[in-house]
C-alpha cells in the first residue's frame, strides 16, 4: 500500500490536484482495511471427527457463509480433544456428542449457550461370519470378552470412546489395554475401523461413519438399536471471557442459525449412499 501512495506524489503524478490525490488515497485504504476486516470474519469450530469426515459440516459451512460471510474453520477432534481446545479459548464453538462432558463443561463456565441439535446412533461391528443373535449390547460384549474375541478401541478419549467405556461398565467387565484381546489404537474412526476390517476385529462405531465407510469387506454390524447406543450431538457457544480474541458476535450468529429450519432440513437431506446420516432434534 505504501508503494501505491507514493506513487501519487511521484515526478509523473505531481500535477494531481491534492483533492484527487486524497480522494485516490481514501479509496485505496477503504479497500485495505475492508479486506482486513473481511479476513478477521471468521470462527473455529471444534468438532468430533464423524461431523467433519461425513462432509456435513463443510456443507453447513458453505451455506453459513454464503449467508453471512463469516468463514469457518474446522478442527476435527475427538471429543475429548475438542473440549481440551475450547477450555483453553481456542475454538469460538464446540460441537461434540458426550452429554456428561458438555454438561460438566457448562456447569464449569466454559460454554454460556448449549443446545442438543442431532442425532444418531452407534453401532457394533464385527467380523462377517460372526452369525450370533444380538440380545443386547451388554450380551455381544460379555461373549467377545468370554471368547477373548479382538476388539479394537479407539482409545483416543472421543466420544465413541468414551461412549465404549460406558458400554463395558454396562457387564462390570474391567477392560485393559494390556490384554492381547483388547486394542487401544489411538486413532479415529475412519482409521479404527480400517484396522478391525483388517484384523476381523470388533469396533463401536457411530453409524453415520460406518455409513461412509467404504473398506468394509471382512465387518458387518453385529449389534444396532438398542437405547445404550443412542447418540446425541450438542453445539456449545464457547465463553468468550476465556480469550479476548473470540469471535463471539459471529459465533452467536452461527449457534443462531443452528437453530433455524433451514439447517433443519440441510441436517435431515444430507445422506451418503442413498441414507441419512444425522437427525435434526432441536426443539
Amino acid at each position: 500500500m505504501a508503494f501505491i501512495v507514493g506513487i501519487l506524489y511521484s515526478k509523473n503524478s505531481r500535477f494531481m490536484s491534492f483533492r484527487s490525490s486524497f480522494r485516490i488515497i481514501l479509496f485505496i485504504l477503504t479497500i485495505f482495511f475492508s479486506t482486513i476486516s473481511k479476513a478477521d470474519n471468521k470462527i473455529i469450530i471444534a468438532s468430533t471427527t464423524s461431523t467433519y469426515d461425513t462432509g456435513l459440516l463443510n456443507l453447513l459451512n458453505e451455506e453459513f457463509y454464503k449467508k453471512y460471510e463469516v468463514r469457518v474453520q474446522v478442527l476435527s477432534l475427538g471429543t475429548g480433544q475438542a473440549i481440551r481446545t475450547a477450555k483453553d479459548g481456542n475454538a469460538e464453538i464446540l460441537l461434540v456428542h458426550h452429554k456428561p462432558s458438555e454438561i460438566e463443561f457448562m456447569n464449569n463456565g466454559y460454554g454460556v449457550e448449549r443446545h442438543e441439535i442431532m442425532y444418531n446412533d452407534y453401532v457394533l461391528v464385527g467380523p462377517k461370519n460372526d452369525s450370533d443373535l444380538c440380545i443386547s449390547v451388554q450380551q455381544k460384549l460379555e461373549q467377545i470378552y468370554i471368547n477373548q474375541f479382538l476388539f479394537i478401541s479407539r482409545g483416543d478419549d472421543s466420544g465413541t470412546h468414551r461412549k465404549e467405556l460406558e458400554m463395558w461398565d454396562l457387564t462390570d467387565i474391567k477392560v485393559n489395554k494390556n490384554k492381547k484381546w483388547y486394542l487401544s489404537v489411538g486413532q479415529g474412526m475412519g482409521s479404527t475401523l480400517l484396522i478391525a476390517n483388517e484384523k476381523k476385529g470388533y469396533t463401536l462405531s457411530d453409524r453415520s461413519t460406518w455409513i461412509a465407510f467404504n473398506n468394509r469387506e471382512n465387518l458387518k454390524i453385529v449389534c444396532e438399536d438398542f437405547p445404550p447406543l443412542f447418540n446425541q450431538y450438542g453445539i456449545i457457544l464457547v465463553n468468550s471471557k476465556l480469550n479476548k480474541n473470540l469471535n463471539y458476535k459471529d459465533a452467536k450468529k452461527y449457534i443462531d442459525w443452528f437453530k433455524t429450519a433451514e439447517v433443519k432440513e440441510l441436517i435431515n437431506n444430507f445422506k451418503a449412499k442413498g441414507k441419512q446420516l444425522f437427525y435434526y432434534n432441536y426443539n
